[in-house]
């Protein structure tokens, strides 16, 4: 295995079994930063505050806690007190398996639900000033599907596997062809049912 696909192996998602992890990344602006990072990297924190809307002081203290719970490193290329940063771990999951990490997990989960609603809003607000080409390829839908919850697992994986065949781009930005542009997919899929009570 060369340094390239191990430095790749190890940057892939990582799975959050620590609920001080967890509660460390449902911040806001840790999250916004994460998504910077995922844009372009490395960043200084002065970077990143132009990008996410905060001080690069703000910036640089958030850095530095995701920094001490593994979610970013400082990356090679740093002088004085400019700081470049980049990712551990492209993404991470959540282990659900341990009920002590029930509450930090619905911290984070809420944390998360918050911060795609409000990326949502905000293109729906400017979507109107959008160049035609942008315009094309944003989209919105809903649709219902009758399925057993072993279906709907099913569904999913299926669903996962199309998304991640693009996934080595933002991993490698060699790999992506001359025009690409970022697209971001937030997928909410959940029981319908779970939205109306026994008495309505």
């Amino acid at each position: 295995m060369s340094f390239e696909e191990a430095d790749a192996a190890r940057r892939g998602p990582r799975k959050l079994t620590d609920p001080k992890a967890m509660r460390a990344v449902a911040h806001p602006t840790r999250l916004a930063l994460l998504e910077a990072l995922n844009r372009r990297e490395p960043l200084t924190a002065t970077e990143a505050a132009r990008m996410v809307g905060e001080s690069p002081t703000n910036c640089a203290f958030h850095l530095r806690t995701l920094a001490k719970y593994g979610f970013v490193e400082e990356a090679a290329g740093g002088t004085g007190r400019s700081r470049p940063w980049r990712r551990v771990h492209i993404g991470f999951t959540v282990d659900g398996s341990d009920p002590g990490n029930s509450v930090a997990e619905a911290a984070l989960s809420t944390a998360l639900w918050d911060s795609w609603l409000d990326r949502i809003r905000r293109v729906a607000a400017v979507r109107h000033a959008f160049p035609e080409h942008w315009d094309r390829i944003t989209s919105a839908s809903e649709s219902v599907f009758y399925l057993t919850p072993a279906e709907a697992e099913a569904f999913q994986e299926e669903l996962s596997a199309v998304f991640f065949r693009y996934r080595e781009r933002l991993e490698d930005p060699s790999l992506r062809p001359e025009g690409a542009v970022p697209m971001e997919l937030i997928q909410f899929t959940f029981p319908a049912d779970a939205l109306y009570s026994e008495e309505d």
